[in-house]
């Protein structure tokens, strides 16, 4: 224990913390941001007026994710090419938390994109972290009443987008195998073999780097996007298996620098969603794992 109660409480909770802010903005460099206000907020609060530390926290930081939620939103409408969450190197606990893991997967990340800010983090608070509706409310500067009604709307807003399907590890990881050793020995063919024929791909370049610009739909213009990006790719390309936004993910790296980290969205053992992302700026978090809780 350190001798300051408030930095106690602080660390015993940043986790959660930097989950909520994450899952809340897409974005692991913005929750951090989020994360550093939160600690000089609190640092200034009377510690013998706050009844509930995580409580307080969980208000502070939401509403600081809120504040920032709506100010990149302006910011991506002009972003170059489709925009995806930056990944994020999980820890295997995270994997096992399945309710953890897809509330943080990429595919429900873009998802939780189509919501407004305050549906975003209604339902982040409330179907995530358990939060009761009188807490939420206050973090959001709503009557309890007017919170149950936006946390149906955003439900139903996303189990319409993203139902709730039983998806194995183990399917993910042998999809992935495949995928992995059709770039490895450009038998690039064998990837029709697990693509869905209506499977779409996003790439991320963010106009930094070669990347699709539209979303790529069904598996035959997704095989020609891939023989033409392999054509061209410089040399060395090497690939390692990694847990990336608790799901087996590739990274991939050229010329001994890291280029892309890849995810699939597998589905009854066909590959369903590809995303890739390239933009330098958003690869800073896949060196290190990054401790989430909920």
């Amino acid at each position: 224990m350190s001798a300051d109660p408030a930095t106690d409480v602080f660390v015993a909770h940043r986790n959660l913390l930097f989950t909520v802010a994450y899952e809340m903005l897409g974005s692991a460099a913005d929750a951090e941001d989020v994360l550093q206000e939160t600690w000089l907020r609190w640092a200034d609060v009377d510690q013998d007026e706050v009844r509930d530390g995580r409580a307080y926290l969980v208000r502070i930081t939401t509403r600081l994710a809120l504040n920032r939620l709506r100010t990149v939103g302006r910011q991506r409408e002009t972003y170059v090419g489709p925009w995806l969450p930056e990944p994020l190197l999980t820890a295997p606990d995270v994997a096992e938390d399945v309710e953890l893991a897809e509330s943080v997967s990429t595919a429900m990340l873009l998802v939780l994109e189509t919501l407004t800010p305050t549906e975003r983090a209604v339902f982040v608070l409330r179907e995530v972290f358990d939060v009761g509706y009188d807490e939420i409310a206050a973090a959001v500067e709503k009557t309890p009443a007017a919170v149950r009604q936006i946390a149906h709307r955003a439900r139903s807003h996303v189990a319409a987008r993203q139902p709730r399907v039983e998806v194995s590890q183990e399917d993910t990881r042998r999809v992935l195998a495949t995928f992995r050793e059709a770039l490895e020995t450009g038998d690039l063919q064998a990837l029709l073999d697990v693509m869905a024929p209506d499977v779409v791909m996003l790439s991320d370049g963010g106009g930094v780097k070669q990347a699709a610009l539209r979303p790529i739909v069904g598996a035959d213009k997704v095989l020609r996007w891939f023989i033409g990006v392999s054509a061209k790719a410089p040399t060395p390309v090497t690939m390692q298996n990694v847990l990336v936004n608790g799901t087996p993910g590739l990274r991939i790296d050229t010329g001994g620098e890291l280029d892309t980290i890849a995810t699939l969205k597998v589905e009854g053992g066909l590959v369903t969603a590809m995303y890739l992302v390239r933009n330098p700026a958003k690869l800073a978090f896949v060196d290190a794992e990054q401790p989430l809780a909920r």
